[in-house]
């Protein structure tokens, strides 16, 4: 990795005595912002920490003769220096008179960019999040590098505030043979954007943070007339640019949608759910947290609608490894607020084919990891014939799908959800639903797909439903033994858990119903964890009976 930072040309335009702490400082490759305001010491803050530059205060001359060594300061208070990647931004009083100056270091970093090169390749549009400072502009100043010289492609550059090029009229040599527009009015820079397509017809343009509606408007009306983007925006993850109404628009935008009984049973969900309202903008997204580790979704669509519908998200993680030039670490994980979840960890080679990452995730991947990822792994027969092997293929109808989700969890089972009844094992519904529905049972006969029914959404009856179903290999119903009389009776003879028979007691019976239950008998140590499980929902419990017949009993308040 090779840094370009042309720190002496800054340090020249600012006062001796903050010039000579930094010419000499140990971590100078580290340092990020000079902060220089009026009747405060002179601070620098690097990627690790701050300190203090000097003990004399900041006056209106040291203001004064740097500004008098810079270019003049465009409508969104941002400078530069001619031939440099530096960003020197001012703070105003009300009278517009200059009272601070915060001077960003802007570096050419060379190498970064390999870590996507396989995503460059697949002439996506791009989009890049993160907040303030993480390292955005620098990132998409060496894609623009690597697609013009390295790539061979038409780049345009819309600079809005010289950031990504350098002041100045002829731009920084580490943007390669990109183009870059300029732009006078930070407002008009959507009206740059379509500019740039109609009259130069680029195969890439690059946009550094689009922020307001008409940019997004801009950016989307670019990719569908089939030129490709790269863009930054603000932002610490997906989740964030969901909930931004102003360039939500670049993921597909969000909208409430009211569903109809049918489907809302079906879905075992509320009438009134978030969905995305059109294709994205852009089609990969790249979370930048860290400048050495960056978080990837190969699809915009499927992370977006997974969110909305809360539901385990798969993502990459990705970083260069110092030891092996050229080799990428990457981690899957399945919610990046989460770091422990990490399913599989593995080293490829930048560019790797996509085919075999995939083939040696599945390889390696364990029961619960499976269950995660079936929706990735439509394509694979073989994972699908080993899945169809170790779980229980279900489809549910009117029940509600988190309690579900929650018991399979909870209780461990081997079963997975299914929304495509043609993959299930057997279809799982409420009894009073099943008969007025013809088509759903149509479809179970000419499918041969057993129909198993609850009276209600009890937890209690959906656990036991759930571990009769779980049990393929001992219980195999028939197309006779599906009425509701015959399912209670094989539900009937399972058990729970004792801490899952004290659990779903208190839930289902105890607080809703405001009565005293007795549980099954337990020997003494099982009592001890029911009494714990029991003192964590603030109930009473009292061991009666004798010998073997002894058990606990839970009051209500």
């Amino acid at each position: 990795m090779l840094l370009a930072d042309d720190l002496e040309q800054l340090l020249n335009v600012l006062p001796a005595f903050i010039n000579a702490p930094l010419e000499k400082h140990p971590r100078r490759e580290y340092l990020i912002e000079v902060v220089l305001d009026i009747g405060r010491r002179p601070e620098a803050r690097f990627s690790d920490g701050t300190e203090y530059l000097s003990y004399r205060t900041i006056v209106w001359q040291d203001i004064d003769s740097i500004l008098k060594k810079l270019g003049k300061f465009s409508g969104d208070n941002r400078a530069g220096i001619e031939r440099t990647l530096h960003r020197i931004s001012s703070l105003k009083n009300r009278k517009g008179s200059v009272i601070g100056l915060t001077c960003r270091i802007g570096r050419a970093v060379f190498g970064t960019v390999s870590i996507v090169r396989d995503l460059l390749e697949q002439k996506k549009s791009i989009l890049l999040l993160g907040r303030p400072g993480v390292g955005k502009t620098t990132a998409i100043r060496e894609i623009a590098r690597v697609l013009s010289d390295g790539m061979k492609k038409r780049v345009i550059i819309i600079d809005t505030s010289n950031e990504i090029a350098g002041d100045g009229d002829l731009p920084h040599p580490s943007i390669g043979k990109a183009r870059r527009m300029q732009v006078s009015n930070q407002q008009n820079q959507h009206e740059v954007m379509i500019e740039a397509v109609e009259n130069h017809m680029p195969e890439i343009i690059i946009i550094d943070e689009i922020g307001t509606e008409l940019e997004a408007a801009a950016a989307r009306t670019i990719a569908e007339r089939g030129v490709q983007l790269v863009g930054t925006v603000h932002g610490n993850s997906l989740e964030n640019l969901i909930k931004n109404p102003t360039i939500s628009d670049l993921i597909g935008g969000i909208q409430y949608v009211t569903l109809g009984d049918e489907e809302a049973k079906r879905r075992g969900s509320s009438k009134s759910i978030l969905e995305r309202k059109a294709p994205p903008t852009f089609e990969i997204a790249i979370e930048i947290h860290d400048p050495k580790m960056w978080v990837i979704h190969e699809s915009i669509e499927h992370s977006v609608d997974l969110l909305l519908q809360g539901q385990s998200l798969p993502i990459q993680k990705r970083s260069l490894l110092k030891t092996i030039p050229n080799f990428v670490d990457c981690k899957i994980v399945y919610n990046q607020k989460d770091n422990g979840s990490v399913t599989e960890n593995f080293v490829k080679r930048a560019g790797i084919d996509k085919k075999q990452k995939n083939n040696y995730l599945l390889d390696r991947f364990t029961s619960n990891e499976k269950t995660k990822t079936k929706k990735l792994l439509k394509t694979n027969s073989a994972i699908k014939t080993q899945l169809k092997q170790e779980f229980t293929f279900v489809y549910i109808y009117g029940i509600n799908n988190q309690d579900l989700k929650t018991l399979i969890k909870t209780l461990r089972l081997p079963i997975i959800i299914t929304k495509e009844i043609q993959y299930a094992d057997a279809i799982l519904a409420l009894a009073n639903l099943v008969k007025s529905n013809r088509k759903l049972k149509q479809i179970s006969h000419s499918k041969k797909i057993t129909i198993h029914t609850i009276q209600n959404n009890s937890l209690v009856k959906i656990a036991k439903a759930l571990r009769l179903l779980a049990k393929k290999k001992s219980i195999i119903p028939t197309a006779q033994d599906t009425d509701t009389a015959r399912l209670s009776k094989l539900i009937s003879r399972e058990f729970l858990t004792p801490l899952e028979e004290a659990r779903l007691a208190i839930e289902e019976v105890v607080i809703p119903n405001n009565i005293t239950i007795d549980l099954l008998p337990r020997n003494s140590e099982l009592r001890k964890q029911q009494h714990e499980l029991i003192s964590h929902y603030r109930l009473k419990s009292f061991s009666v009976g004798k010998g073997k017949k002894r058990r606990i009993r839970i009051f209500s308040n």
